[in-house]
């Protein structure tokens, strides 16, 4: 289930990341695109071990 809601998290922070820094350009929406996919893994981590454990 880790792994699961791991995937989810990344790919929605990775996904919202690329979304808002697009309209800058492309490094830029790559870049947020990095710190949204480690948001997420953050966010999933403490999502699995508060509710899922």
């Amino acid at each position: 289930m880790k792994k699961i809601c791991l995937l989810v998290f990344v790919t929605l922070g990775g996904s919202l990341g690329w979304w808002l820094g697009e309209s800058f350009g492309l490094m830029t929406a790559y870049w947020v695109s990095v710190a949204g996919s480690a948001a997420g893994v953050l966010l999933g981590c403490t999502v699995n071990r508060r509710y899922l454990d």
